[in-house]
């Protein structure tokens, strides 16, 4: 089945800055914060005890980006001082020093059999549960709570795309791969920013430094602008490191998924920091990836705002994800 998508309008503001009056019961407010009728965003979660401040909530259905993130930070400092932050440098130096080119063809191929687990879409992501993503200077809050915020505040300002509400639900499902039952990987090979094997590491990519440490660094093959690929080949085409994008865009295509393929490029691409925040690698691209750009810039912003500890309320939003798993895949999915 085809499904036609109407391309974003980039130019367009998809949100503004606005503030409604404080309701009077501060204390409801802070207790549980549920997103219905309008996703709320904390603006300075540090001096409020983790609650949203009732002067910043707003009653329509646009999104606000907020400036820090739960840690009291800006968002993606990798270089601000904190016991996190040391958690996760040292993780991206063993990401850059395993994810060789040859590791990741080995692993795709592997895991591409889809013989480890069957079960549905929501089974899974009553899963994530289990999974805190070390990589990630943002959060520390399991996984489902994240893409639950995403859907909710891309469905309140893109009503009508209920593509990418369930493209938001599931971006992230891949992580499962930390559990025993899915191989148990390593954080390494899970969680963290993608970026191309098989050509020059880009000097975008966090924590750079690193990739002096792995085999393809001094590989004559691997270490030019190109490397083994040419321009506009289509990042198809390009081998990226493994995690739980690739493998939740391998697990949505052999079962058939019916999503368009800009959310299948959203899902594959989601972590490729160095090309949608940084502009790297663009060489690469054939113009279908430049037409699905547009909407992973669009979820990108979700996807890294909508990092809270505002909690949603899963059982009220359930029914509405449920029906749009039923519409875009089959009831189990082999894993």
């Amino acid at each position: 089945m085809t499904i036609l998508i109407e391309q974003p309008d980039v130019n367009v503001p998809q949100w503004e800055e606005k503030k409604v009056l404080a309701s009077e019961n501060n204390e409801e407010m802070c207790d549980q914060l549920v997103l219905d009728g309008g996703f709320v965003m904390p603006e300075d979660i540090a001096d409020n005890d983790g609650c949203v401040k009732p002067e910043l909530l707003v009653s329509n259905d646009e999104f606000i980006a907020p400036d820090i993130n739960a840690f009291g930070q800006t968002f993606r400092d990798y270089n601000a001082e904190s016991e996190r932050q040391k958690s996760v440098e040292e993780f991206y130096r063993l990401n850059h020093i395993h994810q060789t080119y040859d590791f990741v063809k080995k692993i795709r191929e592997e895991y591409r059999k889809m013989d480890r687990v069957e079960m549905s879409i929501w089974e899974c992501c009553e899963l994530l549960n289990e999974v805190v993503d070390e990589s990630d200077p943002d959060l520390d809050e399991p996984q489902i709570e994240h893409l639950l915020q995403t859907a909710e505040a891309i469905r309140k300002d893109y009503p009508n795309e209920d593509w990418l509400h369930l493209t938001a639900l599931i971006h992230d499902l891949g992580k499962v791969l930390l559990l025993p039952s899915f191989g148990g990987l390593p954080q390494w090979a899970v969680v963290g920013d993608t970026h191309p094997l098989g050509c020059a590491f880009d000097e975008s990519i966090v924590h750079h430094k690193y990739f002096k440490g792995n085999p393809d660094h001094n590989n004559p093959l691997y270490n030019t602008k190109n490397g083994i690929y040419s321009e506009g080949c289509g990042l198809e085409n390009v081998m990226i490191s493994w995690g739980h994008d690739d493998y939740m865009y391998l697990v949505a295509k052999e079962n058939g998924t019916t999503l368009p393929e800009a959310g299948l490029f959203v899902i594959r691409y989601h972590s490729f920091y160095p090309l949608h925040k940084s502009g790297a690698y663009k060489h690469l691209m054939n113009e279908e990836d430049k037409e699905n750009l547009k909407w992973l810039n669009i979820f990108n912003k979700y996807d890294l705002y909508s990092k809270s500890k505002v909690r949603v309320g899963v059982q009220k939003v359930k029914p509405y994800y449920l029906s749009l798993i039923d519409k875009y895949f089959p009831a189990k999915l082999r894993w």
